[in-house]
């Protein structure tokens, strides 16, 4: 395999933060792809202009996955072409891996990291904490798990290549997910409840209301696993609107 010196592979994941900087319908993040690997690719093609000029096409293809799990690709393609692989190899790898990466980083940042993290600085700030306090302890600990899932994706793809889904496999991102999940509720449990329970909640809508809380809450306890899609939708979006309402009154 061709050495990639330690600038140059900083340099390609760098560029990695901007690969949604010229997200289109016809390639989505191949443009944004290509102009990340480019650093390795004029490294490793310095001496055949062709061979570059063919690799950069390539990866300026389609390619759409999760933008933070999308540094798995990019790094695994470094490694690809660093051990000169054919183009079509490449592209096979690319096509195999953008649909999982799609939907384990959807899963795990969209549907669980990101609500939970929000879930954390509006629990701060009903708690008392200035609202400087909790946008900061929003900004740090969100960006801390997305660059922190950035780097390890990228280290990942270079060290496994093409077996890089034997590492993700072993990585068990769907376990994680459920775990952040988990605490989601639980901290949304907590936020609505204090909302519900302090001064303008529950308790002053009058006895009528407890009792429809409470129903609603065995409900949940009891059919809550079963609830489809639309359901759980509607509810979310009820709860949303009461703890905004508490926050507000």
């Amino acid at each position: 395999m061709a050495s990639l010196s330690r600038r140059t592979l900083a340099s390609a994941f760098a560029r990695s933060f901007m690969i949604q900087g010229s997200w289109n319908y016809q390639t989505m993040l191949g443009s944004g792809f290509a102009f990340a690997m480019l650093p390795a690719l004029r490294r490793l093609f310095a001496e055949d202009p062709e061979a570059m000029r063919d690799s950069v096409r390539r990866h300026l293809e389609h390619f759409n996955a999760h933008p933070y799990l999308s540094n798995v690709a990019l790094g695994a393609a470094l490694r690809l072409e660093a051990e000169g692989e054919d183009g079509d190899t490449v592209r096979r790898f690319k096509t195999a891996v953008r649909g999982p990466l799609g939907g384990l980083g959807d899963a795990l940042v969209w549907a669980a990291w990101l609500p939970a993290v929000s879930l954390a600085g509006l629990s701060l700030l009903w708690l008392g904490a200035p609202g400087w306090v909790a946008v900061l302890a929003f900004l740090v600990i969100y960006n801390a798990g997305h660059i922190g899932l950035r780097a390890w994706g990228f280290h990942a793809g270079l060290q496994e290549g093409s077996a890089v889904g034997q590492r993700l496999s072993r990585a068990s991102l769907g376990n994680l997910t459920a775990r952040v999940r988990a605490v989601s509720a639980a901290l949304l449990g907590l936020l609505v409840g204090a909302v519900l329970a302090g001064r303008g909640g529950l308790g002053a809508a009058g006895p009528s209301w407890g009792v429809v809380a409470i129903l609603a809450f065995l409900g949940g306890l009891v059919i809550g696993p079963r609830l489809w899609r639309p359901t759980a939708v509607v509810l979310v979006a009820a709860v949303a609107f009461l703890a905004t309402w508490g926050l507000m009154t």
